[in-house]
């Protein structure tokens, strides 16, 4: 018997969503309301292989785009037994998913000046959903929860500690629901259990993030107490100079918000590159010989190269290297640029196996003589959003 799960993940201006089997990892139906509050608001989803389209109003609200998502959702004739919320900040409070109650919607709240664009989205989502689906468990599964285990030495930052007991101000690591995915994956393909399973994971999307996980515990990760901290990423700056925003305040005449605008939104590959965000145009002006867009690759892959280096020194038992995420699983020039830093540690790619693992497939992608073995793994975040959130029902 299928166990279904409604997943939602609410944005500041979209909504993604799912049915889910729990037990599989099986979408049935997978859609996303996006440029909500925009003239062009618009919902697309596949449903059991076929695309639709659902014509929103201009400036469609959240609710309009969530009581259409229920519409089509009834259609289906599927009956959830429970649904699973994604939510970007936990803080301290949560190690685990919750089940949706006052006092886990007032915690969301209250994290939501540590990811404003994301928590309140995600608390507008759950409580729009709760209205529609009064009956149903709803479950929030937090971001940083997988992180909860990292030490002291790996997310407190060299601050007064003050700041830190008063204020909650430390790393808290983001991504958390693809690095578990992860980790859980390769425990199976390494035929290992998950408590002896050490890996570094490295999720590329526009969203970046590396995590350092030995024996089944995340001991550290790039994303810091927002996700603006670590690597190059779309339009995120990673690791700056501490003293820049000041710096660029005074120089530009901007304010503390038009400068977070500018390291969140128009910096990482688009601020290098002058020309996109998107990988993929990338790549392709690369071999036109764009000289942005080369830039733009070669310090995004440096950086990482110095990351994954870097927790070789937390991963002492370390089993595997592994690439997700949109550009992690396909795109096989990042990971052979990124590898290629790697020689002196006796990594050797197989180029023919890592062109061929992209668009889905998975696989070993370093040589059977490299010291250390590189998989490509796709994630599927949702579906360990809705194996968390089946556990309530």
């Amino acid at each position: 018997m299928k166990k279904e799960v409604i997943v939602l993940n609410c944005g500041s201006s979209s909504v993604k969503f799912a049915i889910i089997d729990a037990q599989n990892g099986e979408a049935g139906l997978s859609g996303i309301a996006e440029s909500l509050g925009n003239k062009n608001a618009s919902l697309s989803y596949k449903l059991d292989g076929h695309k639709e389209k659902v014509a929103l109003s201009e400036n469609a609200s959240h609710s309009e785009a969530l009581n259409a998502i229920q519409t089509i959702i009834s259609s289906t004739g599927v009956k959830p037994i429970a649904i699973g919320h994604r939510v970007v900040h936990g803080g301290e409070k949560f190690k685990q998913a919750a089940l949706v109650d006052d006092s886990v919607l007032k915690a969301i709240e209250d994290y939501a000046s540590m990811a404003p664009l994301h928590n309140m989205a995600n608390l507008k989502g759950i409580v729009t959903a709760q209205k529609a689906y009064p009956d149903l468990p709803h479950v929030a599964v937090f971001d940083t929860a997988f992180f909860q285990t990292l030490p002291k030495k790996a997310y407190i930052y060299a601050l007064p500690m003050s700041l830190y007991r008063e204020h909650g101000i430390r790393r808290y690591g983001f991504h958390g629901t693809s690095h578990k995915f992860i980790l859980d994956s390769m425990a199976e393909i390494l035929n290992r259990r998950v408590e002896d399973t050490s890996i570094i994971s490295a999720h590329l999307g526009n969203g970046c993030s590396v995590s350092a996980i030995e024996k089944g515990r995340a001991v550290d990760t790039s994303l810091g107490f927002i996700p603006l901290e670590g690597l190059v990423m779309g339009t995120r700056c990673g690791d700056i100079d501490p003293s820049l925003p000041g710096t660029l305040q005074k120089k530009l005449g901007k304010t503390a918000d038009e400068i977070s605008d500018l390291l969140n939104k128009q910096s990482g590959l688009l601020g290098i590159s002058e020309l996109s965000n998107d990988c993929r145009t990338l790549e392709e002006a690369a071999q036109q010989g764009h000289e942005g867009a080369l830039l733009a690759i070669e310090i995004f892959c440096y950086r990482l190269a110095k990351y994954i280096a870097g927790y070789m020194v937390a991963v002492p038992s370390l089993n595997a290297i592994v690439f997700t995420g949109g550009i992690g699983e396909n795109s096989s020039l990042i990971r052979q640029t990124t590898l290629s830093y790697f020689s002196h540690f006796g990594i050797t790619l197989d180029e023919q196996k890592n062109d061929a693992a992209r668009f889905g497939q998975s696989g070993q992608i370093t040589a059977a003589n490299s010291t250390t073995p590189v998989y490509v793994v796709p994630t599927n975040e949702e579906w360990v959003i809705a194996s968390e959130a089946a556990t309530f029902a």
